[in-house]
């Protein structure tokens, strides 16, 4: 027989009803009946409860923003912008459907290493902060600014010579294609208030999903010096620095949750012993996954039992072209099982040894390999957890035709 193997912890906030997954008061039977199979379902509770968890462990003044590229679902968005303080968009696309869903654009910002002067100018029309990442984009962005008669609202990002440590995914430190180097900063600062501009601060942002205090505390420590040495060397104050993120959720075997009353600890200390030149700024978070990846669910209905070589398959409905990362295919060096359940055997105990596939043909569809799970049979439905961020629209869902899953967002 094949090595077992583990699966990642199911996140906290889940329970069972008479054997079932219930999410938001409905099984996982009713929610697939009621919607159909493959099916997203989010959780407006889980949502709202780790904000309620980050507001009150994190220091008071800091600003909490929602990095929609996470989960841009409509529903889910207009629940975010209800309880955040700022939406943060990478596309064009992205503040059409912040806007739309109620976000207030001088509460938007807008990052992104290849800005198309069409994105600009919708931007700068709205009143949305643009996140400069080059001094030729700053260049752009202050010409666009000037031929519509509008002072645009830009913020530099930089390129931080130091990165998040054990972080999932590097975003500063070295050569990158996000920011600037700190040697550009202060003259591209300079030349937006020289312009008459409306400079308002920075965004640097050095890594994402990191599951170590230490780690996220020694970097927000690192930016915070960062900017007050910039603003120094600039000679203003920045009335706004995005702190970046980093906060990760726990998808796979042996991961722990973050500690975040020990990050907000530390922060506080840090908010409270600011230099003089930092003493009037906004501080701000940008979080995605951490604030929404918990709170979906992929739900997917087996619709074959075969055997190969003494191995056991469960063949869904759906697979990678939904839930690219779930198959190991977005980013992970080593493929390892996010935590899965077969909903309708919910808390039942393992029986058997089997792996978890999906309907394309390929050999990455593989949703779990070889992990313990109750006898499941053709019509039982599968649960992938940490399903809320980077699923729907970070997966190649019309690969060989299949078409989108649907979206739902329950209480």
């Amino acid at each position: 027989m094949s090595k077992v193997k583990p699966i990642g912890p199911i996140p906290d906030g889940y329970e069972g009803r008479d054997g079932e997954l219930v999410v938001g008061g409905l099984s996982a039977s009713e929610l697939v009946a009621r919607h159909g199979s493959p099916l997203f379902v989010y959780s407006k509770g889980l949502l709202t409860k780790r904000i309620d968890a980050l507001r009150a462990n994190m220091p008071e003044q800091l600003h909490i923003h929602y990095a929609m590229k996470a989960n841009p679902f409509g529903p889910l968005l207009s629940h975010m912008i209800g309880l955040v303080d700022g939406i943060d968009i990478a596309s064009g696309g992205e503040l059409k459907m912040a806007l739309e869903a109620g976000a207030d654009a001088g509460h938007i910002s807008f990052a992104g290493p290849g800005k198309r002067d069409d994105e600009l100018r919708q931007a700068i029309k709205a009143g949305v902060t643009i996140n400069i990442e080059s001094p030729s984009e700053c260049d752009r962005a202050l010409d666009i600014g000037s031929r519509e008669g509008i002072k645009p609202r830009l913020a530099v990002r930089v390129n931080p010579d130091f990165d998040l440590k054990g972080s999932g995914m590097k975003m500063g430190g070295g050569a990158k294609p996000f920011g600037m180097d700190t040697d550009l900063v202060a003259p591209t600062v300079q030349k937006i208030i020289a312009a008459n501009a409306h400079w308002r601060g920075f965004h640097i942002f050095a890594g994402s999903q990191a599951l170590k205090a230490d780690a996220i505390i020694e970097t927000q420590a690192q930016t915070i010096a960062l900017a007050a040495r910039l603003a120094e060397e600039i000679g203003h104050s920045p009335e706004h620095v995005n702190l970046g993120g980093g906060f990760g959720i726990a998808y796979f075997p042996g991961d722990q949750p973050l500690d975040i009353k020990e990050i907000g600890t530390a922060l506080k200390h840090q908010l409270s012993k600011l230099p003089a030149i930092l003493s009037h700024t906004q501080f701000a978070l940008e979080l995605g996954r951490y604030l929404v990846g918990e709170a979906g669910i992929y739900l997917t209905r087996i619709v074959d039992r075969k055997q190969s070589q003494g191995e056991t398959f469960l063949v869904t409905d759906g697979g990678l072209h939904h839930q690219l990362a779930a198959s190991g295919n977005f980013g992970t060096v080593i493929r390892r099982n996010y935590p899965v359940a077969i909903a309708n055997r919910y808390g039942k105990p393992a029986e058997e040894v089997v792996s978890i596939v999906g309907c394309l043909c390929t050999p990455l569809d593989l949703l779990s390999d070889r992990a313990e799970m109750p006898a499941a049979q053709v019509g039982d439905i599968v649960a992938i957890f940490c399903a809320g961020a980077y699923g729907a629209t970070a997966s190649p869902a019309n690969f060989l035709g299949q078409g989108a899953a649907d979206e739902l967002l329950v209480d």
